[in-house]
């Protein structure tokens, strides 16, 4: 009787190992990555080449601030279409003339009045803040002699986060916060700085703290372009980002709503932009109190109303069940479409403006260098 024969089968780890490596390959096989975005906008060179058309002839390191201008909106991933590059150029020739750290007249004088106010405020007396000013600094001069040469904001910004390092009454007087709060080619908030890094890594090596960077050209104008055009707003025309970057984010868009409210309640209603108080007021305000009279004919809670006011500061505030039923009432009431994006009426306070300014001074003129710029750019 012949014998069988029995084809040789590899041992059962083998068999193992041998399946999953074909299991691994389907997969992969079927792991297809996405398709490549599509880029947007200008590539760098042509970026770089239209923005040195519109930037100064006499500006020194031109090809390096339109390098810095492409490199801020490349990391964030804005494309640079000429609208945007005009954008944040605008903004800059209005802030500072292309400057990264802008030279601030009686900057000195400046700086002695915020520290007496301070002094005031915390009840310490003047004679104690001076002596302790009085004291050697890095690099050999007291802080008080630094503070007079001063120029610019960061040589100010330096002299604080000094003080405060290394002088107790300095921690104490200033309670760790730098009264130093913008700076840079774009005169962006340090806050707002310190608030895009932790939501967004910042691109560039740090040498030391981030404050730093928003008196530099790449940091200014990285945080600066971030916090114009880095969000979703819902406008029509690039005048009321201009606005919002002098006001803070959405302010016009909240300024048309309170602007629709003063119509649905009948009450003067000032559009600036807040529908909640800023200092953590728990009195409600003018937006507040408005709302709620006319809370009966929206159909809305008083806890409601509150909580989408509370939204102002959020992308979907315009999608909010206040927003869009106060709109509608106002709209009955007027007979005709009002404007969702208003300039917000305010007041701007600084002890570096010589005269009376207001945000939408602000934006009109930035506004005017932004359609120059898109004239010029091709």
């Amino acid at each position: 009787m012949r014998s069988m024969t029995t084809a040789w089968a590899p041992p059962l780890s083998a068999r193992t190992a041998a399946a999953a490596s074909i299991l691994a390959a389907l997969l992969a096989g079927c792991a297809v990555p996405g398709r490549i975005a599509e880029p947007q906008g200008m590539g760098p060179t042509e970026a770089r080449e239209a923005i040195l058309r519109v930037l100064p002839p006499a500006l020194d390191d031109r090809s390096g601030w339109a390098a810095d201008v492409h490199a801020a909106l490349a990391a964030l991933a804005l494309p640079s279409t000429a609208e945007n590059l005009c954008a944040v150029l605008a903004v800059t020739e209005q802030e500072s003339g292309y400057r990264a750290d802008p030279v601030v007249p009686g900057l000195a004088a400046i700086a002695w009045k915020e520290i007496e106010r301070r002094a005031d405020s915390a009840g310490v007396p003047m004679f104690a803040v001076r002596a302790a000013l009085a004291l050697p600094s890095r690099g050999g001069r007291s802080f008080a002699e630094r503070i007079d040469a001063v120029k610019t904001e960061r040589q100010l910004s330096e002299v604080f986060e000094d003080f405060i390092d290394a002088v107790p009454l300095g921690r104490t007087f200033l309670a760790e916060r730098n009264p130093v709060r913008t700076g840079g080619p774009m005169q962006v908030s340090v806050a707002f700085a310190e608030a895009q890094a932790k939501a967004r890594p910042y691109p560039y090596a740090l040498s030391g703290p981030l404050r730093g960077e928003v008196f530099t050209r790449r940091g200014g104008l990285y945080f600066g372009t971030a916090h114009l055009l880095a969000y979703d707003a819902p406008y029509d025309q690039p005048i009321y980002r201009f606005a919002d970057f002098n006001a803070g984010r959405y302010a016009s868009r909240n300024a048309a709503f309170q602007s629709a409210l003063a119509v649905a309640s009948g009450l003067p209603v000032v559009p600036d932009g807040d529908l909640l108080p800023r200092n953590g007021d728990a009195q409600r305000g003018e937006t507040e109190r408005a709302a709620i009279s006319v809370a009966g004919r929206l159909g809305l809670s008083e806890s409601a109303i509150r909580r989408d006011l509370g939204r102002g500061d959020d992308a979907g505030f315009e999608k909010s069940v206040l927003y869009e039923r106060v709109f509608a009432y106002a709209e009955q009431l007027d007979r005709r479409a009002l404007p969702r994006a208003v300039l917000p009426k305010i007041d701007l306070h600084s002890p570096k403006f010589t005269r009376k300014l207001t945000t939408e001074w602000f934006a009109r003129r930035v506004d005017e260098r932004h359609r120059r710029c898109l004239s010029r750019i091709g």
